[in-house]
């Protein structure tokens, strides 16, 4: 189990991730980050592995989350043709897993986005298993703040049970993040329990709750005025160790649980970030982009969690 966060490649963040004894990386594989899996060269991908291995940092996932069950049917035909593409870039690199989102049509309950689901990732999940490979899907809501709408359904176990239901594919599984199960009220713990050999990937994210806010606006959220960041006004993302995680109980549940990935912190808090943060950032891949490299959070995620990972045998 190796310790590292998500990010988009580049030599840089290479070097710093070394320096500060990082052993892991997800690289973004969005199209407009620095693999993009309709051009990158392989060329271009031995450059990339070489600079990693000499660097000790192992590849632990590629990275992308668009919404393949979205209603504009050109989007979703987009989504669901580039995720293929990202499949065929991690064969190519040998990276064993593609985290992304299962995707939502917000204008649709979620027992009726379980069709589409199928539809959809019936045949990517057979697109994975003829490659080897794991398919991980975030447990991010993708909650509009305002509309209350989201674009992701993985957003629970009950969930969860019907998703593997309708694909049972063995390649299907779990990127678990429990900061988004601290703010819905989901118990982290269980679910590793539960879930653990599904559990294809690991986000790193704490959860901080303004309870005081909380207490005026609901645990649907701020409906008026401007809200900081990435949260919906009474919780934000936080660096592992400035939030409410239980970090021991977590790192202790997925050693119960045989989990044998590697864990990736992923960097969206606005306090370590904040000249990030004052920048409009309006898509997922942004937010790698901006957050992914801001090296005084991830020191202080590393000095969280390093100490709690059992050295390798």
């Amino acid at each position: 189990m190796k310790l590292g966060f998500y990010t988009s490649y580049d030599a840089k963040t290479v070097e710093f991730a070394h320096g500060v004894g990082f052993r892991s990386m997800e690289l973004s594989a969005w199209p407009d980050s620095s693999l993009n899996a309709d051009t990158v060269t392989s060329h271009r991908i031995a450059e990339v592995k070489k600079d990693l291995e000499a660097h000790d940092i192992e590849i632990s996932a590629l990275g992308y989350y668009p919404n393949p069950l979205d209603p504009d049917k050109d989007k979703a035909e987009e989504a669901s043709r580039y995720l293929y593409k990202v499949l065929e870039l991690a064969s190519r690199m040998d990276v064993p897993v593609v985290c992304t989102f299962a995707g939502r049509d917000p204008d649709r309950s979620i027992s009726e986005n379980i069709p589409l689901f199928q539809k959809a990732f019936t045949p990517i999940c057979e697109e994975a298993e003829s490659r080897n490979l794991l398919i991980a899907v975030e447990n991010c809501p993708m909650m509009d703040r305002f509309r209350l709408r989201g674009e992701n359904i993985a957003i629970s176990p009950e969930v969860w049970d019907e998703m593997f239901r309708a694909v049972p594919s063995e390649a299907l599984g779990i990127e678990l993040d429990p900061s988004h199960m601290v703010w819905q009220g989901i118990d982290y713990i269980q679910a590793i329990h539960e879930y653990g050999h599904r559990i294809h990937h690991i986000h790193a994210k704490d959860m901080e709750i303004n309870r005081r806010t909380l207490g005026r606006v609901g645990i649907l959220g701020q409906a008026f005025g401007e809200i900081t960041g990435l949260g919906h006004g009474w919780w934000r993302a936080r660096l592992p160790g400035w939030g409410e995680i239980n970090w021991p109980g977590f790192i202790t549940g997925l050693i119960e649980a045989g989990y044998k990935g590697n864990i990736d912190i992923e960097h969206e808090d606005d306090v370590f970030a904040a000249a990030h943060a004052r920048e409009h950032i309006d898509t997922e891949s942004g937010i790698v982009e901006k957050y992914g490299r801001e090296e005084k959070g991830l020191i202080l995620g590393y000095n969280t969690l390093s100490k709690l990972i059992p050295p390798e045998d």
